[in-house]
């Protein structure tokens, strides 16, 4: 006799997520599959299956030989009944009213009895007490197949105890989603609230997280004298722990700039002492830091092993400010060097992280010069459309799961009013 449990499982054609599959796959997985129902007419023992017995239809397909095949199952159940048609004359036909040996188990039977009863299923045994302390009853489909319908108090205490263990897993996932969400928020309150406001300089910058929470970081940093500090990093590893991770980097980076000061490398150097010291040893991140001088619109920068800042001037032409350093937090003897851009009216400059230009479609990466063809392509529009537009192609590119978090700051040089009121008064002249 085969047992079919009414066990709360969702329903699945193979049953992988009908049973429980062990962690161990050196242990093949192995479970019932299906046992074969014959009928004489498919639609109606479909309809008898589904509509009066409640059962899940889980496939009906024709094959090139014009076979139907019909598989349903109980709704919690772990095994498949396919209904197959016993062609007139054949072997089939012949078992076609039988007594199948199948046992369903159910953890309410006289509640079955009269629900299927009152659909118009037949029984030929109502609920009876059984020696081993069960109930059975005996029922039968449209053609005469028999089945037997079962409980017991053994298995009703396995299926509360199953139910009580998905209740369980089902609090314990609201509650994590519950306090992911509360990390995401948490974490968008780290990213800058604020721009200090610079005569010759635009600029925005945004955060497009792969997951609820991740280790991309940028900010704005309010320097005195009119300067500010355009910071863009990617710290190691994903998920939670890298959201930690930038949170750590962000105040290290944030409590260093705190004073002001003119010395950006001796700033960096004592964040990486800050970082190394706070994190795992196989803890990193690289950091673009730039400060930006408001008179002068002189660019002082250290690129900490992060990918280059695209600088696209005026007149076309393009500058890289690649790596004048090594990642911050992976050593603890540690040295930066500063380097400086002279940027003019015009010229637009371009930090990101490798999401951007590691995003895949197929075998193919976004890349360097597909950011610069985009960045190119944004001419003329202001550093918020310039750094939504690129999110956008890059998103167009691949449209499907992101896989690393998207960060862009864009940076534009414009003309002070005293510079524009010149440029009129030469023109009228």
């Amino acid at each position: 006799m085969v047992i079919i449990a009414a066990m709360p499982r969702p329903s699945s054609l193979l049953g992988a997520e009908r049973a429980i599959v062990r962690a161990d796959a050196s242990d093949p997985d192995l479970r019932i599959f299906k046992t074969n129902i014959f009928v004489h007419d498919q639609d109606r023992s479909l309809d008898f299956y589904v509509n009066q017995l409640g059962f899940d239809l889980l496939a009906d397909a024709r094959f090139t030989n014009n076979t139907r095949w019909i598989a349903v199952a109980p709704p919690n159940g772990s095994a498949i009944l396919a209904l197959l048609c016993g062609t007139p004359g054949s072997a089939e036909e012949k078992l076609i009213g039988r007594e199948t040996q199948l046992a369903f188990i159910t953890e309410d039977i006289h509640g079955t009895y009269d629900r299927w009863r009152a659909r118009g299923v037949r029984f030929t045994q109502p609920p009876t007490s059984i020696g081993w302390g069960g109930t059975l009853a005996r029922f039968e489909d449209i053609d005469g197949n028999h089945f037997e319908l079962m409980t017991s108090a053994h298995l009703n205490q396995e299926i509360e105890g199953v139910r009580r263990e998905q209740q369980t897993k089902l609090e314990a996932e609201r509650r994590a989603a519950q306090e992911l969400e509360i990390a995401r928020d948490v974490q968008a309150r780290l990213f800058p609230q604020a721009r200090p406001q610079l005569e010759t300089l635009e600029y925005a910058g945004l955060c497009l997280q792969a997951r609820h929470v991740g280790g991309d970081y940028f900010d704005y940093l309010s320097l005195g004298g009119g300067r500010v500090g355009l910071v863009v990093g990617d710290v190691s590893g994903k998920g939670i722990a890298a959201a930690l991770l930038m949170a750590n980097l962000q105040a290290n980076v944030r409590s260093q700039c705190a004073g002001g000061g003119c010395d950006p490398a001796g700033m960096l150097r004592r964040v990486n002492d800050l970082f190394y010291a706070s994190s795992a040893q196989s803890s990193y991140a690289t950091l673009f830091f730039g400060e930006y001088d408001d008179c002068s619109r002189r660019l002082r920068y250290a690129n900490c092993g992060h990918l280059p800042g695209m600088v696209l001037r005026a007149d076309g032409g393009v500058e890289m400010l690649e790596a004048t350093c090594t990642l911050v937090g992976l050593f603890a003897e540690w040295d930066c060097f500063i380097g400086e851009c002279q940027l003019n009216a015009g010229d637009t400059l371009l930090l990101y992280t490798d999401g951007v230009t590691e995003a895949f479609s197929g075998d193919e990466e976004f890349g360097q010069q597909r950011l610069l063809d985009a960045l190119c392509r944004s001419r003329g529009k202001t550093a918020i459309e310039t750094i939504e537009a690129i999110a956008d192609e890059v998103r167009r590119f691949n449209p499907g799961e992101q896989s690393d978090d998207i960060t862009l700051i864009a940076a534009q040089v414009k003309d002070t009013a005293a510079e524009s009121a010149g440029t009129a008064e030469q023109a009228s002249a």
